[in-house]
């Protein structure tokens, strides 16, 4: 190559003669191609930036603040207090609850029957909100303490509940059977609103029905200085299925006026609707006693356990408060 080109080239690329270095390998290197240009006699290509990325270790995770937290907390109580209440308030809300009480909980119940109350109070909340849930676990505290009253006692005479009191899912079920139903027609609204004040009703006395029964049951065992079998008055001992005693038996009535008052006072039911409750309360337990004394676990019954029996407890308390509240409403329309 001649002088003279070399000075050509030289005075066509400066930079790259006085730093050859950075002119090829910086990020926008150009080639030369032998083709004419207007100017340098070369066609000059310029390649593209390629896209710098940040590496993702490099990448700032996001943060959690005060008001984001506050956020999430105000809109978890909005939730729960959401009015009709939802499958998610009512999920939610028992979550929380089933949490904050497990000391409670495991008290008066077996693990497995912890599931089943959950399906209740999850159900209960949805139908009926936190007053109709509070009602049943006003039901669940008075119950569970009856039942621990004169434990030892009880155990030594064999007369304890399974489990010394801790109840299973059995037990559960037997004794929320007539409430789920009542609770379900609330939800699916069957009747509509004609029938809506009847469904709570009829929840209301199937709680205060079980509670007068176990308050009075429990209560008799630890209590109760003579037990007579309902049937024919005759002296047996405590436990007896059937039995009665006075002490248990007013026990058992103080029970179900104090559920009944809490439901008035949670809005459940009226003022006449309470005196309903604790009387089809009172009417359901004597049948209870009476199909105990005959029938329960005899030859031809051995399926009428105790469960069972509950069963139709709780429904005909129910169902007698449901009739004697549209009695009233057909007398005086």
């Amino acid at each position: 190559m001649t002088t003279s080109a070399l000075h050509s080239i030289a005075t066509t690329f400066p930079s790259f003669f006085s730093n050859p270095a950075s002119s090829l390998f910086s990020p926008n290197p150009t080639l030369l191609y032998p083709h004419l240009h207007s100017h340098s006699h070369c066609h000059v290509i310029t390649l593209p930036n390629k896209r710098r990325t940040t590496p993702m270790s490099q990448h700032t995770p996001p943060r959690v603040t005060s008001s984001s937290v506050q956020d999430a907390l105000g809109g978890a109580v909005a939730l729960i207090q959401s009015s009709p209440a939802t499958w998610r308030s009512a999920l939610l809300s028992n979550v929380l609850i089933f949490l904050l009480g497990y000391p409670i909980l495991v008290a008066g119940l077996s693990l497995s029957g912890i599931a089943a109350a959950f399906f209740l109070g999850t159900l209960t909340w949805r139908a009926f909100g936190p007053s109709g849930f509070l009602l049943v676990a006003t039901y669940f505290v008075i119950g569970t303490a009856a039942t621990k009253v004169k434990m030892a006692q009880k155990v030594a005479q064999g007369i304890a509940e399974k489990r010394k009191g801790r109840r299973g899912p059995g037990s559960v079920i037997g004794s929320s059977a007539a409430g789920c139903v009542f609770a379900f027609l609330t939800i699916f609204q069957v009747g509509g609103e004609a029938f809506y004040q009847l469904w709570r009703l009829g929840f209301v006395a199937s709680f205060c029905t079980k509670l007068s029964d176990t308050v009075s049951s429990e209560i008799g065992k630890a209590y109760g200085k003579t037990t007579y079998l309902v049937t024919t008055f005759k002296i047996v001992p405590r436990g007896t299925e059937g039995a009665v005693s006075i002490e248990g038996t007013l026990a058992g009535i103080f029970a179900s006026i104090l559920l009944a008052f809490v439901g008035f006072l949670m809005g459940e039911v009226s003022s006449h609707a309470t005196i309903i409750c604790v009387i089809a309360s009172q009417i359901a337990n004597l049948g209870e006693s009476i199909i105990g004394a005959v029938y329960q676990e005899k030859e031809g019954f051995q399926w009428l356990n105790n469960d069972a029996v509950n069963v139709i407890n709780i429904s005909m308390g129910s169902i007698i408060a449901v009739l004697m509240q549209q009695a009233l409403q057909s007398l005086h329309p």
